[in-house]
């Protein structure tokens, strides 16, 4: 094992990899959490939510294309705000981006246990979720395009079994079932839904953690983001439209496994296809926590190699050439989150992350724009209009989150000061950054 500056990252990524990742990342998230949303806003309500965040959504992965193809770099949304503002810019976007990404795995890894618990009652969900951390954890040590292509099989068959989901219960939908129970929820409803609107997207923009592992990134990297936003809008509003229509919704709302619910509605609880579909659900559970692992990693072993973090977290493997501890750390506070928090907080924690992300990015954009155009040679559509409605969605969403989540906003605003008040105190908001990589394209592009 060695240093980053003598063992760097492998450029193997071609775009099937990075739809898959992209698709992967977020492809839980059509499983589970996002029904949370019903219970706060109701059907109609999270499905206004859900059409404003799929906007958001189009508007950011269009913006963040240019930004990724630009500057190529592990660090993602820490390189762009970098870039823009200064260190400032990369604490603030480091930070944003590492309790988004690592925060949504132990909601997945909950998801999971709940899952083997409801096939299995004997095996205990933390038992589950623990040993997930331990086995993907070591299954990304073994190399990326190792992992890239256990992602490629795992998401596949996760689409699939979406794809057959919606074939089973789309007969079966009535309007009526739909429409029903959406008594009282009113206006307010549909921002305090915005999170769970969220969960249906988040992670996607985890395809810029990898920038630096692609082949042609200038062409590869615009090809796997677009046909993954693409995929996922379809799922996202295909399998929330068609799991509320096959019955009482209400039920369905407060769980951690809605689909193979949703299918039992359909063809029984006692029916073997409704085990079945919950053994291949796992699929789409470990394709995100998988691909999530990769991208909590490499924005750690970034801001790592970039001074923002100690440096042994940026050590790289020189069998493998992945970041080892980077990866182990990022299982331990995971490790400590599965074990404090439950999935709607936890899920509440990485979707602030996410949007006060996406508001720095869409910032950063506008303001690199300014200097010269990221020279990846791809160009947001639209310009400035994407950026700027991505922006202000983000900017809602965030205002919303922490609206209806005061205390949960208060420890996320708390850690961000901590983490303010060490980086002042060790004088590193002062020290020129360490990372060369960001100052050659910083070069090229301003």
């Amino acid at each position: 094992m060695t240093n980053s500056n003598q063992a760097a990252l492998k450029k193997v990524l071609k775009p099937v990899h990075l739809w898959a990742l992209a698709v992967g990342l977020v492809i839980s998230g059509e499983y589970f959490g996002w029904n949370y949303g019903w219970n706060v806003a109701g059907t109609i309500g999270f499905l206004i939510a859900t059409l404003i965040v799929t906007i958001l959504y189009i508007c950011f992965v269009f913006s963040f294309t240019e930004l990724t193809t630009g500057i190529p770099h592990a660090g993602g949304p820490f390189a762009f705000a970098y870039k823009a503002f200064g260190p400032w810019g990369g604490l603030i976007a480091g930070y944003a981006t590492l309790i988004e990404f690592v925060f949504a795995p132990p909601a997945i890894a909950f998801a999971l246990g709940s899952y083997i618990h409801f096939l299995y009652p004997g095996i205990p969900v933390m038992y589950t979720a623990f040993s997930c951390y331990i086995i993907f954890t070591g299954i990304n040590m073994l190399g990326i395009k190792e992992s890239a292509v256990f992602n490629l099989i795992v998401t596949i068959l996760a689409v699939m079994e979406l794809l057959v989901f919606l074939g089973i219960v789309s007969p079966h939908f009535k309007s009526e079932n739909f429409l029903s129970h959406n008594e009282g929820f009113g206006i307010s409803g549909i921002f305090a839904a915005l999170p769970y609107a969220v969960w249906f997207y988040l992670g996607i923009e985890g395809v810029a953690m990898v920038a630096e592992e692609v082949t042609e990134p200038h062409r590869n990297i615009p090809k796997g983001y677009l046909l993954g936003i693409a995929t996922l809008v379809l799922l996202a509003l295909g399998v929330m439209i068609f799991s509320a229509g096959v019955g009482d919704w209400t039920k369905l709302s407060t769980i951690d496994y809605p689909l193979p619910e949703s299918i039992s509605i359909v063809v029984g609880k006692g029916s073997r296809w409704t085990k079945i579909f919950a053994s291949i659900g796992l699929f789409g559970l470990i394709a995100s926590f998988h691909g999530l692992i990769i991208g909590y990693s490499r924005q750690i072993y970034a801001l790592s190699r970039s001074g923002f973090l100690p440096a042994f977290l940026s050590s790289v493997n020189t069998k493998f050439k992945t970041p080892h501890w980077a990866l182990i750390f990022g299982a331990i506070i995971g490790l400590i989150a599965l074990f404090t928090g439950n999935t709607s907080e936890v899920i509440i924690i990485s979707a602030m992350g996410a949007v006060m992300m996406y508001c720095i990015s869409m910032i950063s954009l506008l303001k690199l724009r300014t200097k010269g155009k990221p020279s990846g040679g791809f160009k947001t559509p639209f310009y400035p209009w994407f950026p700027i409605i991505a922006l202000l969605l983000s900017a809602i969403c965030l205002v919303s989150i922490i609206w209806y989540n005061v205390i949960l906003s208060f420890v996320f605003f708390v850690g961000l000061a901590l983490i303010a008040f060490i980086f002042v105190l060790s004088g590193r908001h002062k020290m020129p950054l360490k990372d060369e990589l960001i100052i050659e394209v910083s070069e090229a592009i301003l």
